[in-house]
């Protein structure tokens, strides 16, 4: 199983609302409409984000969201420059039917391909 998501060129407040752009998603575990991974079974997983901010006088926030609950996040807030990457990334054991997304907890993030993306795949079944 493995999954990668482009978002969309806008800005938006909640990363599990966004209609993402699917690049791979094997198995068809990754719901694009909920822009949400569902565990096909148990397992140790990995994920990774990479987000960008885009205004400066701003940070953002963005979290790994397990279940409804915040796994890790990633900041990035220099007051001084437009444009900041913030990255993360966790393995996490998580039973079948367990959800994983992303959300913007602050700030506002640019889109597109390049610049925000979100993957994950199993690396050992139990």
């Amino acid at each position: 199983m493995y999954y990668e998501e482009k978002q969309p060129a806008r800005y938006q407040r909640k990363i599990a609302d966004l209609k993402s752009e699917v690049l791979v998603n094997v198995g068809s575990n990754f719901d694009s409409e909920r822009s949400t991974f569902i565990a096909p079974r148990k397992g140790i997983y990995s994920f990774n984000f990479h987000v960008v901010k885009v205004y400066n006088r701003q940070t953002i926030q963005v979290s790994l969201m397990l279940n409804g609950w915040p796994v890790i996040s990633a900041f990035a807030g220099d007051q001084d420059v437009t444009r900041e990457a913030a990255s993360n990334g966790v393995l996490i054991q998580m039973e079948k039917g367990d959800r994983a997304y992303l959300k913007l907890e602050r700030g506002n993030l640019m889109g597109g391909w390049k610049y925000s993306t979100f993957s994950g795949f199993l690396v050992f079944p139990l």
